[in-house]
């Protein structure tokens, strides 16, 4: 089945730029990038792949000429050079690292080529890249479908529309709820969305999910230097799901391994965008500083694996709402994932707020940088007098913009601090996270105190 990906409009917009540079599509594996590809090669008159998994594909960059080059791939792929346009893919590109290094060439030499490179690993193998081309290359990250893609993707037109108004009706709530709470079940990797699509069962999909999963451990290797860096790393993807709240790397996931050995280890899988390292900053203010000697919280790829492998998804069918389901984690998580989602143009990494001293510990699940504000945003439920770190936040920033995502109904509301610190509050359901950015400059043009 065809799912519709946000980033399809990046590229319509890359394709119609007159100044653009050949395009590094970026993300985990398995999120949809050579989908996407195959899809926007519809827009071309002539297409191209490559597979550098392929030794064939792989040799023709050992070419230096590029004109020669495209001329040994048309004649490879049985491909008229004289039908133009002509969109030009490379799959796979990490398994060449000259073939990164060329990509300048085809900006410098063949301007009015379009290419469209991708690959699952190349944070590894940009390291092996001599003179990587700086300012010559243009990028899109990919991510697991967000909640309005999978609206799209189960048909959901009525939903997909009322979810980008703003502000959203009230008498939508109920639906859009639901509709989230099967969406937190699922998660949204396009193998699992597209199987649901199809079946609408969710009890079936376990095994697609440890299809995935096992995918990843397999990929164990591409990740590790030695044999000791492959125990470790096989460790921490079996424990890593386990772990509550913030995390030490000393002695992970109750085992011996020194605090240096699991880092590294850790930043491999963070560079791979299976575990992303969420740390925290002290600031209320721009710009964003981020403290990476304190306790870091992990992001996995997609709730909805993070689910089936923690086997909660029958408890969560029985529930109305996610409110402090496992302690709140997996919807911090998914409201986490929603928010990377939609970064498509930059390595967008989410930061949560923590104020440490010897009487006063507050944290904030997440600080969002808006224009020249550092909103705070809490997941959670519960009436204002609970949201106790985020009071301390508003007491020490200079703006009086707050955010709450709940399960609740949207609203603004006018308050004050126990302090008697006046602020306001935007509660925001669950659903509206993919469009934050949009609701923070409704909020700010149309609110003052």
């Amino acid at each position: 089945m065809k799912i519709n990906r946000n980033a399809y409009k990046k590229l319509l917009a890359w394709k119609n730029d007159s100044n653009r540079k050949p395009l590094l599509v970026r993300g985990a594996r398995q999120v949809g990038k050579t989908t996407l590809v195959r899809q926007f090669a519809k827009e071309f008159t002539n297409y191209i792949e490559l597979n550098l998994e392929r030794e064939a594909d792989r040799n023709l960059f050992k070419i230096d000429d590029i004109g020669t080059l495209l001329n040994a791939a048309y004649l490879l792929k049985q491909k008229s050079p004289t039908q133009q346009p002509t969109l030009l893919f490379i799959d796979e590109i990490q398994e060449s690292p000259k073939a990164i290094q060329q990509l300048r060439y085809f900006y410098e030499d063949t301007p009015t080529l379009f290419v469209i490179a991708a690959g699952s690993l190349l944070e590894f193998a940009l390291s092996k890249v001599p003179s990587f081309p700086v300012g010559r290359i243009d990028y899109l990250y990919l991510h697991p479908l967000n909640f309005k893609e999978y609206l799209g993707a189960i048909g959901n037109k009525e939903a997909l529309q009322v979810v980008q108004k703003i502000p959203v009706p009230a008498y939508a709530h109920t639906t859009l709820l639901n509709l989230f709470n099967t969406y937190a079940l699922i998660g949204g990797m396009p193998e699992i969305v597209a199987a649901y699509c199809t079946t609408k069962q969710i009890a079936g999909l376990a095994k697609q999910y440890h299809k995935l999963w096992q995918a990843y451990k397999d990929d164990v290797e591409k990740y590790a230097r030695n044999d000791t860096d492959k125990k470790i790393i096989r460790h921490i993807i079996a424990t890593a799901p386990f772990e509550k709240d913030r995390i030490k790397f000393e002695g992970f996931g109750n085992s011996n391994y020194r605090s240096r050995e699991v880092g590294e280890a850790i930043r491999a899988l963070d560079l791979a965008k299976i575990i992303q390292l969420i740390y925290p900053s002290t600031s209320v203010s721009p710009p964003l500083n981020i403290d990476y000697k304190k306790r870091p919280r992990l992001q996995f790829l997609d709730t909805g694996m993070l689910n089936q492998i923690l086997m909660l998804q029958p408890e969560i069918i029985a529930l109305k709402h996610l409110d402090g389901f496992h302690r709140g984690k997996i919807i911090q998580h998914l409201v986490s994932q929603e928010l990377i989602s939609i970064h498509e143009d930059i390595a967008y990494t989410p930061n949560f707020w923590v104020r440490e001293e010897k009487n006063s510990n507050a944290e904030v699940d997440l600080v969002y940088q808006f224009d020249h504000f550092m909103i705070p945003i809490e997941v959670k439920a519960g009436k204002q007098g609970m949201l106790k770190s985020l009071h301390q936040f508003v007491e020490r920033t200079p703006h009086p913009y707050a955010v709450r995502i709940y399960a609740g109904k949207f609203e603004i509301q006018r308050a004050k601090t126990p302090e008697g610190t006046p602020y306001l509050l935007m509660s925001m359901p669950y659903y509206l996270t993919t469009v934050l950015p949009q609701y923070l400059q409704y909020f700010i043009t149309n609110y003052k105190l």
